[in-house]
């Protein structure tokens, strides 16, 4: 996948049309996905690229950044997601509030007849442009006049609602990640550096790889059954999400111990998805109640993360 920053550096990569879908894409859940999918095929069908239009960064943190919601995934896994959906080209566009005042006609010259856009396809609540006025009717209309058609795709049922960024986001807050997986396609997951902690995991017989807090949506505090992507592998692991209130509540941290593993990771990259929450983060009243819980938690994310329906 390519990824450029303005339709200039775009033209060239799409002399004879493309196939475009639009949007934030904050979490790249199943109704996105169905998006990409939807674009993509048609695309293979012509033979031309498919292109996704994006933002950085979200609208809302330029907007109204006091009331922005926490993104579901950072900029570099939207960006690998967009390449595993098989996105031919990324046009992520500065939001920038001269970009927020541009009227969806300004929106259409400046950055769709440039793609050569073919075909627009749009999900079922899109709009662009200043104040949200181009919908799906205004946009049709300048696709005649500028040379592309427009589809506008009804919206994903999970569970008898939508699926949505903002449901994804409410099920996290509430500790329901195997939920979660359902509206996402897959496991949530964050990314980052492993960073030195305390040594308070390796004090009870469990040394822990901390992650860096990351700039995507923690879920809610307590421990989970996850699995860590990191030396070029999948390991299982136990995580706790919190303050850790029996040494005395400090920052949130995120703290993976990794059963019948052996690595030094600290400085690497590594990726954590979540499976299922196994408790709530608690206060013990000695370090070795504590070591107990945990040996206990061990052995039940082993059980967790043996099932099928976990490995997906």
């Amino acid at each position: 996948m390519i990824t450029v920053h303005s339709p200039a550096e775009a033209r060239p990569f799409a002399p004879e049309g493309s196939i475009v879908t639009i949007g934030t894409f904050d979490g790249l859940h199943m109704g996105h996905r169905r998006l990409l999918d939807h674009a993509r095929h048609k695309a293979e069908e012509r033979r031309i690229p498919c292109v996704a239009v994006t933002f950085w960064p979200h609208p809302l943190r330029v907007l109204a950044a006091a009331h922005a919601p926490p993104l579901l995934i950072s900029r570099d896994q939207r960006l690998r997601l967009f390449q595993n959906q098989g996105v031919d080209l990324c046009l992520e566009l500065p939001f920038t509030p001269a970009l927020a005042d541009c009227s969806p006609e300004e929106f259409t010259r400046e950055a769709l007849v440039p793609l050569n856009t073919r075909e627009l396809v749009v999900g079922y609540d899109f709009s662009l442009g200043k104040n949200r006025t181009g919908n799906a009717a205004v946009l049709a209309a300048l696709g005649e006049r500028y040379g592309f058609s427009l589809e506008q795709l009804a919206p994903v049922i999970v569970g008898d609602a939508v699926v949505s960024s903002t449901r994804v986001r409410d099920l996290l807050r509430a500790g329901r990640v195997w939920e979660a997986r359902a509206l996402l396609g897959r496991f949530h997951s964050i990314a980052g550096p492993v960073e030195h902690g305390r040594a308070l995991g390796a004090s009870l017989g469990f040394p822990t790889a901390n992650l860096a807090v990351p700039e995507n949506i923690l879920p809610r505090d307590g421990v989970y059954a996850c699995r860590m992507r990191a030396e070029g592998a999948f390991w299982p692991a136990v995580t706790n999400v919190g303050v850790k209130p029996t040494f005395g509540a400090g920052e949130r941290t995120v703290e993976s111990f990794l059963p019948g593993a052996s690595l030094d990771l600290y400085g690497k990259h590594v990726e954590l998805a979540f499976i299922q929450r196994l408790r709530d983060e608690q206060r013990f009243d000695s370090p070795e109640e504590l070591r107990l819980r945990i040996a206990q938690d061990v052995e039940l994310a082993r059980a967790v993360l043996a099932a099928p329906e976990a490995r997906g």
